[in-house]
């Protein structure tokens, strides 16, 4: 099994930066895909990027592309999400979701193990 910590939200200003980590445990996280996904109050969750087991592969959505990077450690089994030039429809909660495997997948059914969230704000 794999539990997952996600960190590093908070309110920024629009153009602002923040970087997400998502911290798991495990000793076999390299063997994991991982998806960030947020999810904002009365919509569905949206897939925001995905990263295969070695960050060979990774996936963007397209309302953050050019935007945002993903990029893994596994040697500190650490999943981050750099987000830059951010704006107020960025504004959710986000959460850190992992799959065993290499491949990553862009829809939340396919993770087995998710994250407890972490709010970001981004004012105007």
């Amino acid at each position: 099994q794999v539990q997952l910590v996600e960190s590093g939200g908070g309110l920024v200003q629009a153009g602002g930066s923040l970087r997400l980590s998502c911290a798991a445990s495990g000793r076999t996280f390299s063997r994991y895909a991982v998806g960030w996904f947020r999810q904002a109050p009365g919509k569905e969750r949206e897939s925001v990027a995905a990263i295969n087991w070695n960050g060979g592969s990774t996936y963007y959505g397209d309302s953050v592309k050019g935007r945002f990077t993903i990029s893994r450690d596994n040697a500190k089994n650490t999943v981050f999400l750099q987000m830059n030039s951010l704006k107020p429809e960025d504004t959710a909660v986000y959460y850190c979701a992992a799959v065993y495997g290499s491949n990553w997948y862009k829809t939340p059914l396919n993770y087995n193990y998710w994250g407890q969230g972490t709010q970001v704000t981004v004012s105007s």
